[in-house]
């Protein structure tokens, strides 16, 4: 391209991009004209502010050179016309096009970059699959009306979305694809806010993705898409408000899910999907219930901050494993997460028996044992159930052994008094011993113990009904507590 066939705009530009000194057609700052420079209002920028794209192609693939400079784009302030096309390019040469207004979406398909920034721009998309930046990519406070296409991209530095805002009103795809992506830093996007679904699927992040502060919102659909996401740091969400579901099926993050303060919502289907994931810490706190399923099936967690107040209605807990389980909460604080689920899982009840025995919280883990047997009461047939009724009634399921020690001194006192008031007559007056209602009583209820007592005394009418009552109720309490003993025993 000629320099003669260039506008003043592009020509102040061509000469600019040789010692890569910066061109800015903004109004100085706090000026009355600084108004109009919301690259919103792009369209109506006139030629004094307008670039062909065709010349910023020519400028990066064959622009001048400066002995001794490095060469550069570096535009700020202006209406881009035509589409800047530079599918399968290799560009030497920075590229910050700041605060610009383009009228196509630029199209770095398979290209090779060594910096792109696209800051605060306003854009109907970006076309960039495989692109390759040896660098960071920057997209800070930029607006797209159309799709962000980056899957497969590599990005040797970070990529940089904090405060964009991503829109695509006329597709049904995704409007932010990074799937299958690889950088090699961060995935810096505090406060970014997108109408559609954010795919990550399959994403190499070798730092920390950072979402604090982001409204992602696809009621009724999937709002991110993280299945096997792969960050060697952290995955921050905190303050995050999700409109649709929040997929992170077989991801690996080694660091913290901190979904802190966030806002999880998609009512009737699943909120957060984590199953089959490997996490260091997952953090739910401080935060509004989830409003819908929370589904962390098969998933392993080394500690798991969870906070009941956010647990939802429904729950998926099959094969979750975690270490430690913060905060400390009663266990009635925590058993009626273990009954929003399907079905009776008895592995949710031993994770949340050993989280306790960890702490040293006993008592704790004897309720969640005892919760598990009455919530396991519930899948037994008729005659199960009754049986399980009475050992619960007994000792509890051997947890609460001195229930028993209750019950017999109950019937003792039941006993002693009755024949007490009315001793039954002996069957052989000569040989009887003296009557001892205490023992006799005793002697009625211990199956494996005699006092001589039963065998001389025939009671008679009621009394004999009682006695018959006694001897009943101490085969059962004999039964319950040696089964209750057993299954405490082992257990430890």
């Amino acid at each position: 391209m000629e320099i003669n066939d260039l506008t003043p705009a592009e020509s102040r530009l061509w000469r600019a991009f040789a010692s890569g000194a910066d061109v800015d057609f903004r109004a100085p700052a706090g000026s009355t004209a600084a108004d109009s420079d919301d690259p919103a209002d792009g369209s109506t920028w006139g030629p004094e502010r307008t670039v062909r794209a065709s010349v910023l192609r020519s400028l990066l693939l064959d622009g001048p050179r400066e002995e001794g400079r490095v060469a550069a784009l570096s535009l700020a302030g202006a209406r881009v016309t035509g589409q800047l096309d530079l599918q399968y390019a290799t560009v030497d040469h920075p590229v910050r096009l700041r605060h610009c207004h383009f009228d196509e979406a630029p199209r770095f398909y398979g290209a090779r970059l060594r910096e792109l920034n696209l800051s605060e721009s306003m854009l109907p998309g970006l076309i960039s699959h495989a692109v390759r930046v040896e660098g960071v990519l920057r997209l800070t406070r930029a607006r797209f009306d159309g799709m962000v296409r980056l899957a497969g991209a590599e990005i040797t530095g970070s990529l940089y979305l904090e405060g964009a805002r991503i829109e695509a009103p006329d597709t049904e795809g995704p409007v932010l694809q990074l799937n299958q992506a690889v950088l090699g830093a961060d995935l810096w996007a505090p406060g970014v806010h997108t109408v559609g679904e954010v795919r990550l699927t399959g994403a190499r992040v070798a730092g920390t993705v950072n979402l604090n502060d982001t409204v992602l919102d696809r009621p009724g659909g999937t709002a991110l898409q993280g299945e096997t996401l792969a960050a060697e740091a952290d995955v921050l969400m905190r303050r995050a408000d999700v409109r649709g579901r929040l997929e992170l099926r077989g991801a690996r993050i080694p660091g913290r899910l901190d979904l802190s303060h966030a806002r999880l919502a998609n009512p009737g289907g699943t909120a957060l999907r984590a199953s089959s994931c490997v996490i260091g810490e997952l953090w739910l706190r401080e935060g509004p219930p989830v409003r819908g399923t929370l589904n962390l099936r098969r998933t392993q967690v080394d500690v798991l901050f969870l906070q009941p107040e956010m647990v939802p209605a429904w729950v998926q807990l099959n094969d979750l494993t975690y270490t430690s389980l913060i905060p400390h909460e009663p266990a009635g604080r925590r058993l009626p997460m273990l009954e929003k689920g399907d079905s009776y899982l008895p592995f949710t009840y031993e994770q949340l028996t050993a989280a306790y025995r960890r702490i040293g919280d006993d008592d704790a883990a004897r309720l969640v044992q005892l919760a598990k047997q009455r919530r396991q009461r519930r899948t037994l047939p008729w005659y199960g159930r009754l049986w399980g009724h009475l050992q619960d009634v007994a000792v509890g399921y051997g947890f609460r052994p001195l229930r028993a020690g209750g019950w017999l001194l109950s019937l003792l006192a039941v006993g002693s008094v009755a024949y007490g008031l009315h001793h039954p007559p002996p069957l052989k007056p000569a040989e009887a011993p003296d009557f001892n209602p205490v023992f006799y009583t005793l002697d009625l209820l211990l199956p494996v113990i005699s006092f001589g007592q039963e065998s001389a005394f025939a009671p008679e009418g009621g009394y004999q009904a009682l006695s018959y009552v006694l001897i009943l109720m101490g085969w059962i309490l004999a039964t319950t507590v040696v089964a209750g003993v057993t299954r405490t025993v082992s257990r430890q």
